[in-house]
């Protein structure tokens, strides 16, 4: 049994636009996970936390590679230090 409704317009509207900023959300997140090596703030978000909270990261241990002045965090270090600090 198939059911049909009316939508409004300005409901439609909504509903695209909440669906695009959903699929923009979903790609930009699967563009920092597919990346081996990250921006400091991208790595906060790939861990989860702030960027204050990165920097108590990197006080504690997490290795930051640092060329020429650009900080770059690679995954598999964030994944090391998470799994070193897990209970």
């Amino acid at each position: 049994m198939q059911h049909t409704f009316e939508i409004s317009k300005e409901l439609e509207n909504i509903l695209t636009e909440l669906i695009i900023t959903c699929t923009n959300q979903a790609i930009k997140s699967q563009y920092i996970v597919s990346k081996e090596w990250l921006s400091l703030s991208e790595a906060a978000k790939y861990a989860g936390v702030s960027n204050n909270t990165l920097v108590k990261f990197r006080n504690m241990g997490l290795k930051v590679c640092e060329i020429d002045g650009i900080k770059r965090v690679s995954r598999k270090e964030i994944n090391r230090f998470l799994e070193d600090y897990s209970l």
